[in-house]
């Protein structure tokens, strides 16, 4: 049985296709570019048809076609949303995991949820909701994440979520129901109906099997954010492993056996099973990298690091101000300066922060009762550089583990496997 999973990640779609533990092939597909205020939600879509129409291509270069595909996960950025209407057009512009300055709608959340609900703040994901309903042009039939969007476009129908993306805007997966004061602060007709990740959620449509290529009978099944599709694209499920996601921003995951959550420092748990995934998201990663360096000169000056050498640059690298975890402040001035002359000096010390804030995130799960990692498995790009593996590795103390899959989006593929 073949499964295919579609990963929307910052930097561009990808897919995989799993066959049993085999890897099949593999997709991507870059996103168009977007006006940074104005998201339009219609060109994930035209990043995805692209993409799958590549992995169409690789896949009959592997020896199978579309129609062979059973089952289909996806799985998107955490927190990005937007308003459609019955048909899934878009009654409102995007709102990406990172847009914040929602004040005036985390006031109107305030009264109803707990202190330190995963919902408060001026750039939670459901102030983010409420901002959307705020501006939409039309009265809006849905409210879906980015990976809602995608499935639904795929089905011809929308209305459905999984408990990792809907977390965020207020789901509890440990009591499987939205808050009894959601209604206070959002049209509850709007929200998804949230099921387990991995579990069947309906037919693909015929127009999507025809314009793709799949079989009529293939399956949608509900799925994951990007971070967690890392995961199981990495990892064996197994209390105590650990995984970074080094792409363009830097996310961690623990597997737990018990529920951990702190949005004060913007620390939370997905439901995973029997366990549960606790970490967070930070705004440092492979972008702000990017944005000093180009690829090859990363690849020359990571080569002239002496890892086991300590520098003494102490920076937080961001491309902006604000962060989410270790610390939860949407002001957060970056701090990349001073700059040596030498720009392999530079890198290290950039490279040294990045990895003393990844351990800070394992750190504070620790100081809350969390075990300490027994094994950190790394995904995205950053998984490619030993360098900065042997410096993570000297500020984490473990053993740094090679991934199981190296594409998010094959753990999306492992997910509707496990339907």
């Amino acid at each position: 049985m073949l499964c295919l999973g579609i990963d929307i990640g910052t930097s561009g779609v990808r897919s995989a296709v799993l066959e049993g533990d085999t890897l099949v092939a593999t997709a991507r597909a870059a996103h168009p570019v977007q006006q940074s205020q104005n998201i339009d939600a219609t060109l994930w879509w035209t990043a995805v048809a692209a993409c799958l129409h590549e992995q169409a291509v690789s896949l009959r270069a592997a020896g199978h076609e579309m129609q062979d595909i059973a089952r289909i996960a996806v799985d998107g950025t955490s927190g990005s949303m937007v308003l459609t209407d019955s048909a899934l057009t878009p009654v409102s512009p995007a709102l990406m995991y990172n847009s914040k300055g929602f004040e005036a709608e985390a006031a109107k959340i305030a009264p109803h949820a707990a202190p330190n609900h995963i919902t408060c703040g001026s750039n939670s994901a459901l102030a983010r909701a409420l901002r959307l309903v705020g501006t939409a042009t039309a009265p809006p039939t849905y409210l879906l994440h980015q990976a809602d969007f995608i499935a639904a476009c795929l089905m011809g129908q929308g209305g459905h979520s999984d408990f990792n993306n809907a977390l965020k805007t207020g789901f509890d997966p440990e009591t499987e129901r939205w808050p009894d004061w959601i209604d206070q602060v959002i049209d509850p007709a709007i929200l998804p109906k949230v099921h387990a990740p991995g579990v069947a959620i309906g037919p693909l449509s015929a127009e999507a099997a025809s314009t793709f290529g799949f079989a009529p009978t293939a399956q949608i099944h509900a799925g994951t954010t990007d971070s967690i599709a890392a995961f199981l694209a990495c990892a064996p499920i197994r209390e105590g492993v650990a995984v970074t996601s080094l792409g363009s921003t830097l996310a961690i995951k623990l597997l737990s056996p018990a529920r951990i959550d702190d949005p004060s420092i913007g620390l939370y748990s997905h439901r995973l099973g029997d366990f549960w995934l606790v970490g967070g998201a930070s705004n440092t990663g492979g972008a702000v990298l990017k944005s000093v360096f180009s690829d090859a000169e990363l690849a020359a000056l990571s080569a002239q690091i002496d890892p086991n050498q300590q520098t003494q640059l102490d920076y937080y690298p961001l491309l902006q101000a604000g962060e989410r975890f270790p610390i939860n402040d949407p002001d957060l001035p970056p701090r990349m300066t001073p700059r040596p002359a030498d720009d392999t000096a530079y890198l290290h010390g950039l490279l040294d922060s990045i990895a003393r804030i990844e351990a800070q995130c394992y750190a504070e799960i620790a100081a809350r009762g969390g075990c300490t990692p027994s094994a950190v498995f790394t995904a995205g790009g950053g998984a490619q550089n030993d360098v900065w593996t042997a410096i993570r590795a000297a500020h984490l103390g473990v053993k740094m583990e090679r991934p199981l899959y190296a594409e998010a989006a094959a753990g999306a593929a492992r997910l509707a496997q496990s339907g």
